[in-house]
């Protein structure tokens, strides 16, 4: 098998990640920010029990009227639910048209629909709690690679699981698809994910540097003989979960696939940094804070 020569190509790396990014920022500034979904901004989230098989269609035409971008989602074990999740905070007044609505349409009662409303103080509480989350695991991770380690490691890991985050937010960016809970909760598994790779990588490293091959060979050697060492592994767990998820992507609710997608990217994005990213940073940390 040809080997990875990782610290060859590593301007070509950065390159790749660089242009991602900043066609991230583009639409960020294009569109004015990240599509916030309601859990974020508030809004109100409707359940009505259909009591038979429905096309989203038909519940989209009752919508139309009050938030044609609404986010409707088949529910129920036999799928004769509905959830529609919109930014609007409906009054007294509202609700009962909506429910006519559903009423006129499949004759079903008050009691099969309900509403619930989020606050924008509750939006507001949900993103600090979810920033605070984020810095708490960075700082976590970085003290513990450090410790185990070195702290050149651990900026390195850490500088890797920023810009997993960051190519997340692009993604969303440029699709513009609604930001969740769900969102937050898998980006929080896609650090945990990658830092695992990352460190298996980091540990092959340090064992290389402790061998007696290793004194007569440079950083960069050091670094691809590793990475090499441990690129079936890496690749191997990468795409066997990657197969998972595509299936719960393609084949699941809709509910499971808002979860789906930012770990599909995550993956990806996890995977690129750990094999190609952590070890070229680890690498300049050395050289720019030499070790005697």
């Amino acid at each position: 098998m040809k080997t990875l020569n990782v610290m060859g190509y590593k301007k070509i790396w950065f390159g790749i990640s660089l242009t991602l990014l900043a066609i991230g920022l583009v639409f960020l500034l294009i569109n004015g920010g990240l599509n916030l979904g309601m859990d974020f901004t508030g809004g109100s989230s409707i359940h009505a029990n259909i009591g038979k098989t429905f096309e989203v269609s038909e519940i989209r035409d009752i919508m139309d009227k009050y938030d044609p971008s609404a986010t409707i989602t088949h529910a129920g074990q036999n799928k004769d639910q509905v959830i529609i999740r919109t930014k609007i905070s409906f009054d007294n007044e509202k609700r009962i048209e909506i429910m006519k609505a559903f009423s006129d349409k499949y004759s079903i009662e008050a009691k099969d629909i309900s509403f619930e409303s989020i606050g924008p103080t509750v939006g507001k509480e949900l993103a600090m709690q979810s920033l605070t989350a984020l810095l708490l695991a960075f700082l976590g991770i970085m003290i513990y690679v450090s410790f185990r380690f070195e702290w050149r490691f651990g900026l390195a890991s850490l500088t890797a699981l920023i810009h997993d985050v960051l190519i997340m937010v692009a993604a969303y960016a440029v699709l513009q698809i609604p930001v969740n809970s769900t969102f937050i909760a898998a980006l929080l598994t896609i650090i945990g994910y990658s830092i695992n790779a990352t460190i298996v990588i980091f540990d092959k490293i340090r064992e290389n540097i402790k061998s007696e091959r290793s004194r007569k060979m440079d950083y960069d050697s050091i670094v691809n003989v590793a990475v090499n060492q441990t690129l079936t592994r890496s690749i191997n767990t990468s795409l066997t979960t990657l197969i998972t998820i595509f299936a719960l992507y393609f084949l699941g609710v809709p509910a499971i696939k808002d979860i789906a997608f930012p770990m599909i990217v995550g993956v990806l994005s996890g995977c690129y940094s750990s094999v190609l990213l952590a070890s070229p940073l680890w690498v300049a940390l050395r050289r720019r804070f030499k070790v005697s």
